[in-house]
């Protein structure tokens, strides 16, 4: 077994607490600018037209949809090579980067087959007017070809922050922000691409990001990452990538049974749930943060066998999520109806975000419980479990709570945000009673093995 010299930044020593600062704040920083990136585009596109803005609004749905396959690239990553790293193996962390580098290329290339096949089927089945559909083709046509960077740069990042570094990829996120200022307004109304531009642009910005990442990720391991494949490895990655990909695109669906059913009582409803949802999810940036810490502090302690830094690390992040959730929680009740008044003066759209923001304050922390949990059984190697919990949480619980509160029991539009309170609390007390069954056989696990 070959080793790797010891490093500064070795996660399985030193201050939890601190660990989790370097490595969670950047990481926090570089999602508020994804965030920010994404709102870019949609402004823009509202600077074209209307028809300009819906078509983006459904591709990027139906993108996410297909891309969702690839989205869980940087955990399953991060999982395989953080082990590892632990263990000193420099060698098994050099393979396990080039097979993700390998799978990466697969699963873009099934993307890109599932998207041209049917993609155009689920923008026209979101909506019917042919204007809309043929500026949506226009952007995801584009973007489907391309999608292999989004895809690299999940891959690279993954590896990156299992070694514990998140800068670079807050880096490429914040550059690609203000570099995305400049290419749309090129692309759009110089070069006359239209909505096209818009991912003309994202397209170049990927690209320099998926290079500048794999230029990184040499200088962290020695040498450039290649694809390979090892059938073995791959489909120890893959019981990784996948259920995480899955989970994901759970959100997704969920995110569609939730409006389904909002859209029932109007548009303004949904228009306020939209843009509360945003809200909260700019909110909850550091809990993606403490996600990347736990990870890779776990990742690689669990590589080394020290299960009592595992179970330490589990715990802290508990309580750091405690404290984001009492610095947060005020601020979606008490400054909701200023944040939703940023997006609109809509009276009826303010009080249906500012009623939701103020409703799922109380689930805040069950949020932030759900993260840390997932990232530990993750970095672990129990990826099943944050699926199962995520197809109950996001789809199963929803359908029969909202079918009963909205068809059956004629409950009103509010219901539905109590009810999505009262599945995350749950669901997170179960993922912090299974999550701690795991960490005590795991610590059973390795006691036998001392013993023995």
């Amino acid at each position: 077994m070959s080793a790797i010299s010891d490093d500064p930044k070795d996660l399985t020593q030193g201050s939890v607490y601190k660990h989790m600062m370097r490595i969670g704040i950047p990481a926090a920083l570089g999602m508020v600018f994804n965030t920010l990136y994404n709102l870019t585009d949609n402004w823009f596109a509202g600077k074209v037209s209307d028809v300009a803005l819906s078509g983006l609004s459904i591709a990027s749905i139906v993108f996410a949809l297909f891309l969702a396959l690839g989205m869980g690239l940087q955990s399953g990553t991060s999982a395989m090579v953080a082990t590892d790293l632990g263990r000193k193996n420099k060698k098994q962390v050099i393979d396990w980067i080039n097979c993700s580098h390998g799978i990466t290329w697969f699963l873009s290339a099934v993307i890109l087959l599932l998207g041209w096949l049917f993609a155009g089927d689920l923008l026209g089945f979101l909506s019917g007017d042919e204007q809309i559909v043929a500026v949506a083709w226009d952007y995801t046509s584009v973007i489907l070809f391309g999608n292999v960077f989004f895809n690299l740069t999940s891959c690279f990042a993954g590896a990156l922050i299992a070694h514990g570094n998140t800068t670079s990829y807050r880096n490429v996120l914040v550059v690609g922000f203000f570099v995305n200022w400049l290419l749309n307004p090129l692309f759009i109304f110089v070069l006359d691409f239209g909505v096209a531009g818009l991912a003309w642009s994202t397209l170049l910005i990927k690209m320099g990001s998926s290079l500048y990442l794999w230029k990184v990720l040499m200088n962290e391991v020695g040498v450039w990452s290649k694809p390979a494949f090892n059938l073995k490895h791959w489909k120890q990655l893959l019981t990784q990538i996948m259920p995480a990909s899955m989970n994901m695109m759970t959100i997704i669906i969920g995110g569609f049974i939730t409006i389904y059913f909002i859209s029932q009582f109007g548009d303004d409803p949904v228009a306020g749930y939209s843009v509360g949802i945003r809200l909260e999810q700019l909110l909850l940036m550091p809990a993606l943060g403490l996600n990347a810490s736990v990870m890779a502090l776990v990742g690689q302690s669990y590589g080394a066998g020290n299960i009592a830094r595992v179970k330490e690390i589990y715990a802290k992040s508990l309580k750091i999520a405690l404290l984001i959730s009492i610095l947060f929680i005020p601020t979606m009740i008490f400054l909701s109806p200023l944040m939703m008044t940023q997006f609109t003066d809509n009276p009826e759209i303010i009080a249906v975000g500012v009623y939701y923001l103020r409703a799922d304050a109380f689930a805040f922390y069950g949020y932030m419980m759900l993260f840390c949990s997932n990232a530990l059984l993750q970095a672990i190697k129990q990826p099943l479990f944050p699926l199962v919990i995520g197809v109950l949480r996001q789809m199963i619980l929803p359908i029969m709570a909202f079918y009963v509160l909205i068809e059956v029991m004629n409950f009103g539009l509010y219901a539905i945000f109590w009810s999505i309170v009262a599945i995350v609390l749950g669901s997170s007390v179960v993922a912090l009673l299974y999550t701690r069954y795991r960490l005590k056989a795991l610590k059973v696990k390795k006691s036998v093995a001392l013993i023995g």
